[in-house]
């Protein structure tokens, strides 16, 4: 089992509760205790880029879900039910190359996948999932968001009241995935980490942007 990565890696100074690299032995990271995103950096090859792009030639919204093994049935599935299935292949290999990675990692024979197509910000307001953690990956577009813990302010989560605070200390900390990379993100459901899961958001989506959105969850 192999992901495609051929960008070389970064030396550029990370927060040290956040992990990333262009080998795959990054995404186990996300077992560390004080790591809470590991991201493998990579270059989507053409064809998987071709493939995804493919999909987003349709002016409607798009989502698809599967809740079991990442099998045969899921690729014929998932491939039947694209926007454009006779350009899928390459984007259904990918997706079920990662997904038989996660299914391994978190020794699981069962994993939720979603894979969606957005014409608007999904969750724009920064907030940390209530689970324990969730595989994200942007095929076509802005990638998701996420702050480093010196510029959160967790009193800010939560549904906005008028006197809640804002979340963001420092925006200018803002990171960003780039398109294509794979990201591991703990949740407040990771057993140690109820008050340091992620805090991310959905990029905001110009007029006229998609973005193809791939969530994979451990079950």
């Amino acid at each position: 089992m192999s992901l495609s990565t051929s960008q070389p890696k970064k030396t550029l100074t990370f927060p040290e509760h956040a992990a990333r690299d262009s080998d795959i032995s990054v995404l186990p990271r996300i077992f560390e205790e004080c790591i809470n995103i590991a991201i493998l950096q990579r270059t989507l090859p053409a064809e998987i880029a071709m493939s995804a792009n493919a999909q987003c030639h349709t002016s409607r919204a798009w989502q698809y879900s599967w809740l079991g093994p990442p099998s045969d049935a899921f690729k014929a599935d998932l491939r039947r039910q694209l926007p454009e299935p006779s350009a899928g292949d390459a984007l259904v290999d990918d997706v079920a190359t990662i997904a038989d990675a996660i299914a391994y990692l978190f020794d699981t024979d069962t994993v939720g996948i979603r894979l969606r197509l957005l014409t608007a910000a999904m969750c724009p307001r920064f907030h940390c999932d209530n689970l324990p953690v969730r595989l994200v990956t942007t095929y076509i577009g802005p990638g998701s968001e996420w702050l480093p813990e010196h510029a959160i302010n967790r009193a800010g989560l939560g549904a906005p009241t008028p006197d809640r605070p804002d979340i963001i200390n420092d925006p200018a900390a803002i990171q960003r995935m780039q398109s294509g990379d794979i990201a591991l993100i703990k949740g407040s459901g990771w057993v140690g980490c109820e008050e340091h899961g992620l805090v991310h958001r959905s990029p905001s989506l110009a007029e006229g942007q998609k973005r193809l959105l791939l969530t994979i969850d451990p079950a």
